[in-house]
């Protein structure tokens, strides 16, 4: 497989944002079978609306970018769960970690962790930029009333952090 890049991911999480994946919606059968393979303890109905950082995961699995889906980073849960990605990105070097909109420019490919978007609660979703625009980002997210999507959101408080993964990168079990 070719190098991972943030550009191929931009261009996977298109694509799985517009098939688009779907939990169980009027009437209509789960079709997120690929995106908790990875995550062999869940079923498609414990996944049912809660996976908005399983389609990150995917997203990133398919762009070529090798995670397990617990590093020994994640202290909380898998990565399956939005707070096992800050928790993966904060310790880990190689990865930037970029806290609400500190001034920092998100470019395509980067991860974006929001608090406050569907409940009143930190960590509680999670998508991959597609496009900055001047005051808001399109972003590709899972579980956007149980559907993927591409979404325009604001660049405000509701950002937790921005994740930016080397391209190339590959998880050292051995840091």
């Amino acid at each position: 497989m070719e190098k991972a890049t943030r550009k191929q991911l931009v261009k996977v999480a298109k694509d799985a944002a517009l098939i688009p994946f779907h939990g169980f919606t009027k009437g209509e059968g789960s079709n997120l079978g690929p995106i908790i393979r990875p995550f062999p303890k869940w079923t498609l109905e414990e996944a049912d609306g809660l996976w908005c950082a399983a389609f990150v995961y995917y997203c990133c699995g398919e762009a070529g970018f090798e995670i397990p889906i617990r590093p020994r980073e994640c202290v909380t849960c898998h990565l399956g769960g939005c707070i096992a990605w800050e928790e993966f990105a904060i310790s880990d070097p190689r990865i930037e970690y970029h806290k609400g909109t500190e001034g920092f420019e998100p470019e395509p490919g980067d991860i974006v962790l929001y608090d406050r978007v569907f409940e009143n609660g930190e960590h509680d979703h999670i998508g991959i930029v597609i496009e900055r625009r001047e005051n808001s980002i399109l972003a590709a997210e899972g579980n956007v009333g149980n559907r993927s999507c591409i979404i325009e959101r604001p660049i405000d408080g509701h950002i937790r952090a921005y994740i930016r993964i080397p391209d190339g990168y590959r998880y050292a079990s051995d840091r």
